[in-house]
């Protein structure tokens, strides 16, 4: 017997509710409080990111987020926390692109950040100065590079630690301007300061968290910004690019990501929840205080830029030997 067209359609939906539970379920994202883990102490400028972005994120997404400081192992042990837990969205990571790009290769790590995790969303940019001590007479990047060929391997910069930031800065600076110089590492950028306030380094690519105040007290020279375009925080100064050593480019973020195998609708979720967040001028002038500039971006923006910094870093880190065991 041949059905009416409508109970035939009814039918039909009633079948198909079944495999559209999940979808449903899914939708009801996210069903608990989040945790975006950090693998830094309080206090520091990823930190202070994700205590940024993190309350308003909670109100777009109807849950609160709660930050998880887990230090230890240059923030390996967070990145390994997250990769291991449940890829449901609930569980975040504010990953330094140290952590992401340098770690897997100067390291043997328990996970691998690319296949073990997704990318959500880039947050912060990190400010960062090519800083010299007051009593050095270069007033720009060429200064700079002119006085290191003259007198190779004299020239120091310091480090807040091996592998990190501010020491791919200086390797990268000696290929490109084709100079050298020597490395002098310390266990934190504080420590960096206190030595070029007292000349005992020539100079360092320092954070501006570490020493926005001594520039702005005339107590070290800013020479340039160590990234393509300024910096709109302090835009009267130059680029290395602009000065000195044209395409010269290390940039500095904080990304959000999740375990593999998040789905694809919590990513989206929480992508849009950063968005407004990074978006919102209290959290904007809360990281514009400590150096740091909103940055927000799609999921596959996010892995543009993550694989480039990668390959752009696999040969300096393989012809420097650096390992860390």
């Amino acid at each position: 017997m041949t059905q009416h067209p409508f109970r035939r359609r009814a039918l039909l939906a009633a079948a198909a509710l079944p495999l559209a539970a999940p979808a449903l379920a899914q939708d009801g994202f996210p069903t608990r409080p989040l945790r975006l883990v950090v693998g830094f102490t309080p206090g520091g400028a990823t930190d202070i990111s994700a205590r940024a972005i993190a309350p308003k994120m909670g109100e777009v997404l109807g849950q609160p987020v709660i930050v998880e400081n887990r230090p230890g192992a240059g923030s390996n042990i967070a990145t390994e926390v997250v990769a291991r837990s449940p890829a449901d969205g609930h569980t975040l990571l504010l990953a330094t692109l140290g952590a992401l790009v340098v770690s897997p290769m100067v390291m043997r790590l328990p996970v691998d950040p690319a296949r073990d995790l997704v990318p959500i969303s880039i947050a912060v940019d990190l400010f960062n100065i090519l800083v010299v001590p007051q009593d050095r007479p270069w007033r720009t990047t060429a200064d700079l590079v002119a006085a290191a060929k003259a007198a190779p391997g004299r020239l120091s910069y310091g480090t807040s630690g091996i592998a990190g930031g501010p020491h791919l800065a200086g390797l990268l600076f000696d290929r490109m301007a084709g100079i050298e110089t020597t490395a002098v590492h310390y266990r934190g950028g504080g420590l960096v300061v206190t030595d070029l306030l007292a000349g005992r380094v020539d100079f360092s690519f320092a954070t501006a968290a570490s020493v926005l105040t001594q520039v702005r007290e005339g107590k070290v020279r800013a020479l340039a910004i160590p990234h393509l375009t300024r910096s709109r925080l302090m835009p009267d100064i130059p680029t290395v690019a602009e000065t000195g050593v044209p395409g010269f480019d290390v940039p500095s973020w904080y990304a959000v990501l999740a375990p593999r195998g998040t789905p694809d609708a919590a990513v989206a979720r929480v992508n849009t929840a950063m968005r407004t967040a990074l978006a919102d001028p209290e959290v904007g002038a809360t990281l514009n205080r400590n150096g740091l500039e909103p940055r927000h971006s799609t999921p596959a923006e996010f892995a543009a830029a993550w694989e480039e910094e990668r390959v752009k870093w696999a040969p300096i880190i393989r012809d420097s030997g650096i390992r860390i065991e």
